[in-house]
């Protein structure tokens, strides 16, 4: 069940109404607003007409949507990054990503405000931790704690913790950003390749021989590939790296080659995959684009059960 149905689930039975008036109210909002609201934009205005207030509630990671606010939550933390220091218009500070989860699903928490990163540097938030969070928000799919927010150790048990990037299947006009997606679409367009360098430690960008963290290095080249998908809804700009370039049958010897490219190009264009991924803002080019995780074969079988349960 995606998020879009849990939330509708979750209004129905807040407000004793059945299901399908919920999806009815759904769609009467989306259709007055010119079908400029997605699905999920649209069910929390009819449940805030209902007198649903979520920001009183606790969610379910898997209830969290894109452009709520107030957010409150619990989950397990799953992994936790390093804490970085930033430098930004003049202004220092910390940020730590963690990856958090309960038993239906799992999500990038972000901490900013120091005094919720010190409970990460002093051992008192680690990986197996139970955490609950409150009055966070939501950005890009990914749930962000300021200064006004709070997350504490919590003594409840979640048993079943999903750790695996889970992702929803959308129709790509119906996806925002944020949205963590799978796709079964076919590549319409190709760009030319784009090739930058890493350090062989730490995977991060070089700049002439030069990693920040590991100082003069031997440099590994690593290629970028975008992408157009269509999945009959939307077509939308797509990228991806490495191993995810393999998966559509190039391999890095002729990725890198030249003379190989338009050969490869040509190859790809028409190729119907899953593509799984997550929704982002290219600020570069004020668009909206698919940043893809994973690349897998389209399994018939697999396709054919899943037109028999929807008939």
């Amino acid at each position: 069940m995606d998020n879009y149905q849990q939330l509708v689930d979750r209004i129905a039975q807040s407000a004793n109404l059945q299901k399908e008036e919920i999806e009815r109210r759904v769609e009467a909002k989306r259709a007055k607003l010119s079908g400029l609201v997605s699905k999920e934009g649209a069910a929390q205005i009819v449940a805030a007409e209902l007198g649903i207030n979520f920001d009183k509630e606790r969610l379910k990671i898997s209830e969290v949507l894109h452009g709520m606010r107030k957010i409150n939550t619990l989950g397990k933390v799953i992994e936790i990054s390093p804490v970085r220091s930033f430098n930004k218009n003049g202004r220092e500070g910390k940020v730590v990503n963690l990856l958090v989860g309960d038993e239906s699903s799992n999500t990038k928490v972000v901490l900013w405000d120091t005094n919720h990163i010190s409970l990460i540097e002093n051992g008192k938030i680690k990986e197996g931790s139970v955490i609950e969070i409150s009055n966070a928000s939501i950005r890009n799919g990914e749930i962000h704690l300021s200064s006004f927010s709070d997350i504490k150790i919590s003594k409840e048990k979640i048993e079943n913790v999903v750790t695996k990037r889970v992702y929803s299947e959308k129709k790509l006009k119906d996806a925002r950003p944020g949205d963590v997606i799978k796709t079964r679409s076919v590549i319409v367009h190709t760009f030319e390749p784009r090739y930058f360098e890493v350090c062989p430690q730490c995977g991060k960008k070089a700049v002439d021989e030069e990693c920040k963290n590991h100082g003069k290095i031997k440099p590994i080249k690593r290629a970028l590939l975008n992408i157009t998908l269509d999945d009959g809804t939307e077509t939308i700009r797509s990228v991806l790296f490495g191993e995810q370039i393999n998966k559509l049958g190039l391999d890095d010897k002729d990725i890198f080659s030249p003379e190989e490219v338009p050969k490869l190009k040509e190859k790809i264009l028409g190729e119907e995959k899953l593509f799984a991924g997550r929704m982002v803002n290219n600020t570069l080019y004020n668009t909206i684009e698919l940043n893809i995780e994973q690349v897998e074969e389209i399994n018939p079988d697999s396709l054919i059960q899943q037109l028999e349960s929807k008939a």
